[in-house]
């Protein structure tokens, strides 16, 4: 992959937002690409981890699979957005797997040019580690919305979460409605029965992944016990 396309990539990421230029060239230098057609694992449950990856395309989804069969979402990565950091440098098994919902590219980033950076510049690993608390933060808030939030206030939530202002806006779900209902901890019967309850009192219109919402103000407000 061309050095200076990698460079910019990483540079968009929280963890690498503020590194130095010789570090970006660094790791821009020894990631290489990695190419996945949509149902491709980049990482299965049980292998090792030697890297972590930066999602270039569509999707990627983090998930696991439950003793009676069922998969649970854990996380969706979207362009731009990087994962198996933590289990890069715990030098564990992948307890995930990943896998690409649709044709996409993954940034591949090796454990050692990742430590050779952090040993060249200390404040790559203080920024590194910042932004690895900055992801346990967010996961911490999910288990907090799964145990306390009702499954309406969980999908409300994600339609909302992007939302700039009081007025209307149009969400697009990046995923499939079962994906998502997956990843909110819901079943897909619930997840489409709280849409269908939203739509059928005048708040969101659907139309295939598009949910076009009347008024932010209004859905936010919404009973959501």
């Amino acid at each position: 992959m061309d050095a200076q396309l990698a460079q910019r990539w990483l540079q968009r990421l929280p963890l690498f937002s503020e590194a130095g230029p010789d570090s970006l060239q660094q790791l821009a230098a020894a990631a290489r690409l990695q190419t996945l057609e949509k149902g491709a694992f980049a990482l299965r449950a049980g292998d090792a981890c030697g890297a972590f990856f930066v999602n270039l395309g569509q999707p990627v989804k983090l998930f696991v699979i439950a003793p009676n069969g069922n998969e649970k979402v854990v996380e969706l990565v979207a362009a731009g957005q990087s994962f198996a950091e933590a289990l890069m440098f715990l030098g564990r098994p992948s307890p995930v797997h990943a896998q690409a919902l649709g044709d996409t590219q993954l940034l591949v980033l090796p454990r050692e040019a990742v430590l050779g950076a952090m040993a060249a510049d200390q404040r790559l690993a203080l920024r590194m580690l910042a932004g690895l608390s900055r992801r346990l933060h967010g996961l911490v808030a999910d288990v907090q919305a799964y145990a306390l939030q009702s499954g309406v206030q969980r999908v409300i939530g994600y339609l909302l979460r992007d939302a700039a202002g009081p007025g209307a806006c149009t969400v697009e779900l990046p995923v499939s409605k079962a994906t998502l209902a997956s990843r909110l901890s819901l079943t897909p019967e619930y997840f489409s029965r709280v849409l269908r309850e939203l739509e059928e009192g005048g708040l969101i219109a659907v139309e295939g992944r598009r949910i076009h919402i009347a008024s932010v103000e209004r859905l936010a407000a919404y009973p959501q016990g």
